[in-house]
């Protein structure tokens, strides 16, 4: 009997078109003597509709091609579900895969994330929104917000609003982080909740994190001179430095003295003064090389 599996693709992630991969997807489905079964995401009910597929197949696995978005609304749709995710990378924002190393070729990704292991991964939960990689307080999400509202799409769009969003900065917060039973005061311009340890541009930002440790880690990046930025671009991220702090825990609360831009997984989220954080140990079950 053949198994199925159901293939989720965001058609419009990455200003890419996905026609030639769902071809490619069919082909390798049918090889492998599997059921394949499409959905494209509108933007409209399409956790309902990722789930109403779920309970009519009852899929082996669900194959995401999309980036970070598309896979924690799939992770979402399926948390009550013991059901492996596997990825074919294909959004603006590819972190997750960076971080687990996925390669850079379709026919490669397919055999993970048909046919490959898996690792139990971890999710955070922030004001009760989830997160499966990066969010952050900051300048960052300054950034994305930015990107989001420009017409300039790809690599050029994020250089050309890094340089605008680093000259129009707001001034420093001041965050209160009460953590691991302590309450720490911080003046910062950025503090990122990551789950792992990359940026989708491979930019390491938290050294020694793991998806899948029960910990997330809070880097407190106090200041943001173009020399730190510099160093932390380049894959050289100081760990042993003043301007930069990493709290590991389960559990967090951040208070900043005003609202300040904030994103989760390459979303901008709005202004924020409190954040209520913890994690959600072994969430997912996620393909790996």
């Amino acid at each position: 009997m053949k198994k199925n599996i159901i293939f989720v693709v965001n058609p419009i992630s990455g200003d890419l078109d996905k026609s030639d991969l769902i071809e490619s997807v069919q082909e390798f489905a049918d090889i492998n003597n599997v059921d394949l079964v499409v959905y494209e995401t509108t933007g409209k009910n399409d956790v309902k509709k990722i789930k109403d597929l779920y309970n009519k197949y009852n899929p082996e696995r669900i194959v995401v091609a999309g980036g970070d978005g598309t896979i924690k609304m799939v992770a979402e749709a399926m948390e009550e579900h013991d059901v492996i995710i596997g990825i074919l990378p294909a959004g603006s924002a590819n972190g997750l895969s960076v971080d687990l190393n996925l390669p850079s070729t379709i026919e490669e990704n397919l055999k993970i994330a048909f046919l490959n292991h898996y690792i139990e991964m971890d999710m955070i939960c922030i004001n009760g929104k989830k997160s499966i990689h990066l969010s952050d307080l900051g300048l960052n999400a300054d950034l994305v917000k930015n990107y989001e509202e420009s017409d300039v799409r790809g690599f050029w769009g994020y250089a050309l609003q890094a340089f605008t969003t680093l000259t129009e900065s707001n001034e420093p917060f001041v965050a209160t982080i009460t953590a691991n039973k302590e309450t720490v005061e911080h003046t910062a311009r950025m503090i990122v909740i990551a789950n792992s340890q990359k940026y989708g541009t491979g930019v390491t930002i938290n050294p020694n994190g793991a998806m899948n440790d029960g910990k997330f880690e809070l880097v407190i990046l106090k200041n943001l001179d173009l020399l730190l930025i510099g160093k932390i671009i380049t894959g050289n991220m100081p760990i042993d430095t003043e301007d930069v702090v990493i709290i590991s825990t389960d559990k967090a609360t951040i208070q900043t003295d005003y609202p300040v831009s904030f994103q989760i997984d390459g979303e901008y989220c709005g202004a924020q003064k409190l954040l209520e954080i913890h994690i959600l140990h072994k969430q997912m079950k996620i393909a790996i090389p």
